[in-house]
């Protein structure tokens, strides 16, 4: 292998002349610089917040610089939440479309109520075909994908493509089946073209308020480069010849030292090492890594992927140094410049959106259904023992993000332990006779029902652990390599670990590693169904009680 240091070695940058740091600051703030690919859509934001003013131990800045920290601060507004964008165009396709059906029959019913009624159901099932034929030819065309949404001829020529086959679907149908032979040809025809004049009418609308989003700053994909020099020099005047495109870098960062890694690249700063990028990420909202080191330094590549895995963004490999072609699976391009797609933001775009309205509805279910329980338990509590019914503690939430779980108190209020020093055992003499009986079965986490209609819990996921959980004096990030990858989606109110019988007390390094590998799992195989599926099941887990106590 080609010597490590003469792979990575930087060399005089002669593009542009070094900015002042000033000038540094209002190019990454201004949100003016927009590059990006082509051939693949803008993934999710995360959501990420400042940690707590009552938790400043917990903040880890001491790797960054006040110039770092400054700009991360900025980077933290979330703009517009690209799954929220691509779910409002969606419902705005199908309102149209319903509309312009139910519009076009009504100007062809006749005034007879039984001859409406006869009319009204072959008309509403053709609609429902046809809003479903619309999703999936509209999704297969690529119409929902930011980077077509910002070009108005492609995005209106996919729109219409997509909006014809539908038709051209439906008359297949009709002809070869008979079905929906009785609907009046005047009606289709009139709804085609009612249909294809909101949607272009529609269409361009959207095209105009992305273009204006991403003017402003406010939809833009924010990326930082790892690793300096004249290679990242080169990526970056690459990436900046595509200019209609919306990925904004935001800092470079380097292990290496200024003599091999200057301390500005093509304008932009190194704002720190890895281990400073890892606290930069958790407090901005940073949506890509892009790794510019040779792909044959391997040793070098691996190491810093084993430390970077566990954030919530996707993490390419720049191609452009080694000149290596490839075919589309498993890279991407940024303009014409290649890349490796190594880890993938899990649950994005309309899997976000789909989520959280799943989230939303059974939660209400289940809160609806259990109240009398949540009563009955508030009231056994205050008359066991004195003190406030519910009991909250900082635990870890979505990218390390602090939240205040929601529990009933099930210990006694001078003996509350809300920074978790001291493990709950098998015979506590801290935890009251009720708290022993809703711990068993799990009731004590019903408050956390009200996190998930929050925004903080979902209600399937990672268990969230407390900030300083720990087993044999040794907090769990330091007893199992890559436990903050469990961090990269909200935690849950129930989980994969649960399911399979980790929960409870947690007093060996085996069993926080059994339930780190179920949640990273759960991650990589995460689907609606898998979250219904582990939710059924929850019930059934709470009758092993072997480790709840």
């Amino acid at each position: 292998m080609t010597n490590l240091a003469e792979d990575t070695a930087a060399r005089p940058v002669s593009h542009k002349s070094p900015r002042s740091a000033p000038d540094l600051r209002q190019r990454l703030t201004s949100g003016l610089r927009r590059n990006g690919p082509e051939s693949s859509g803008p993934q999710a934001y995360g959501q990420t917040a400042p940690l707590p003013e009552q938790a400043p131990e917990l903040a880890g800045h001491g790797r960054l610089s006040g110039e770092a920290l400054e700009i991360a601060h900025t980077l933290h507004d979330n703009g517009v939440s690209v799954p929220v964008l691509t779910g409002s165009v969606r419902l705005a396709d199908m309102a149209l479309i319903a509309a312009a059906g139910i519009g076009a029959a009504f100007g062809k019913m006749p005034a007879s109520a039984s001859e409406i009624v006869t009319l009204g159901i072959p008309h509403a099932i053709a609609i429902a075909i046809t809003l479903l034929f619309s999703l999936a030819f509209f999704q297969a065309a690529d119409a929902y994908q930011v980077s077509v949404m910002r070009r108005g001829l492609s995005q209106i020529g996919r729109v219409v493509a997509g909006w014809t086959l539908v038709f051209a679907m439906l008359f297949l149908i009709r002809t070869m089946t008979g079905i929906g032979s009785s609907l009046n040809q005047q009606w289709i025809g009139a709804w085609f073209v009612i249909g294809m004049v909101g949607l272009i009418c529609a269409r361009l609308v959207v095209y105009r308020l992305v273009r204006h989003w991403m003017e402003t700053g406010r939809l833009e994909r924010r990326a930082i480069i790892v690793g300096g020099g004249t290679a990242a020099a080169e990526l970056i005047h690459e990436l900046e010849s595509n200019s209609d495109n919306d990925i904004r870098i935001c800092g470079i960062f380097d292990d290496r030292a200024n003599d091999r890694s200057p301390p500005v690249v093509a304008g932009y700063p190194k704002l720190g090492d890895i281990s400073a990028l890892v606290e930069f990420a958790r407090l901005a909202r940073i949506d890509m890594l892009i790794v510019c080191i040779p792909l044959r330094a391997e040793q070098r590549v691996l190491q810093l992927l084993r430390r970077l895995w566990v954030l919530p963004v996707d993490i390419r490999l720049s191609a452009h140094t080694d000149k290596v072609r490839f075919r589309n699976r498993g890279a991407s391009f940024i303009g014409t410049v290649p890349f490796v797609d190594v880890v993938e933001k899990p649950i994005t775009d309309w899997d976000m959106v789909a989520k959280r309205v799943f989230d939303i509805v059974f939660a209400s279910l289940a809160i609806a259904t259990l109240f009398p329980v949540m009563i009955a338990t508030a009231i056994a509590i205050r008359l066991d023992s004195k003190g406030p019914v519910l009991f909250r503690q900082k635990r870890y939430g979505f990218n390390n993000e602090i939240i205040d779980v929601l529990k009933f108190r099930s210990m006694y209020h001078e003996m509350s332990d809300p920074n978790a020093k001291k493990v709950v055992t098998k015979g506590d003499s801290r935890v009251t006779k009720v708290g022993r009986i809703i711990r068993k079965t799990s009731i004590d986490e019903l408050p956390q029902l009200f996190n998930v209609l929050r925004g903080e819990l979902s209600l399937v996921g990672p268990r969230p652990h407390a900030v300083n959980a720990h087993t044999d004096n040794h907090t769990w990030d330091e007893v199992v390599d890559g436990y903050f990858a469990r961090h990269k989606v909200k935690p849950g109110v129930t989980g994969w670990a649960q399911i399979n019988g980790w929960r409870g007390e947690v007093d060996t390094p085996e069993k926080i590693q059994k339930r780190v590998e179920c949640d990273v799992y759960y991650i990589e195989n995460w689907s609606i169904l898998f979250d219904l599926k582990i939710l059924f099941m929850t019930p059934l887990s709470l009758l092993n009680t072997e480790n709840a106590y």
